[in-house]
């Protein structure tokens, strides 16, 4: 098998971040509201996904906190920053963790991932707010970041299976 060349992974790190970009504006141009504040479908995750599984770890980082300063700086808050970053970064090394560790499919580690990046967003704002009673969210929160990974999961799978890059 063929080795990419730097320039090569570099160009494929370009196209994944500009990737999840796009879907992180595809995802803010849709209008869906569930009464709970912080539920999305978590469509950049589908590109962070597939990079750790394409490319390895430290290329899925760069691509998941580049994709979000990028995206708050661009059409976000600082805010959105922080809260972002705290949920992208946790969910991360969870995602990182499983798939390494106990060798999870896309599926599971994507499942994992929305749980946690809900997780990570809502701790930063019981901090940010002092207020603790958001934790009442947590169950819902856990559920909808369960069931839009799963489906960010399920298509991730799906395209790494129809890839055929060189290695």
């Amino acid at each position: 098998m063929k080795r990419r060349s730097a320039g090569q992974t570099c160009a494929m790190l370009g196209m994944l971040l500009a990737s999840a970009l796009l879907c992180g504006y595809i995802e803010s141009l849709i209008p869906i509201s569930f009464g709970v504040p912080g539920i999305k479908l978590g469509l950049p995750n589908l590109v962070v996904v597939i990079t750790l599984y394409l490319l390895g770890p430290k290329e899925a980082l760069v691509v998941s906190v580049a994709r979000i300063l990028l995206s708050g700086f661009l059409y976000g808050t600082m805010f959105g920053v922080v809260y972002g970053l705290a949920g992208g970064i946790f969910s991360f090394f969870i995602m990182l963790l499983l798939k390494q560790g106990a060798q999870c499919s896309p599926v599971t580690v994507s499942a994992a991932g929305g749980i946690t990046h809900n997780l990570g967003q809502l701790l930063v704002a019981v901090l940010v707010v002092e207020n603790r009673n958001l934790l009442y969210y947590l169950p819902v929160l856990f559920f909808a970041g369960f069931l839009t990974g799963l489906l960010i999961g399920i298509v991730s799978r799906e395209v790494l299976l129809r890839l055929r890059l060189p290695k």
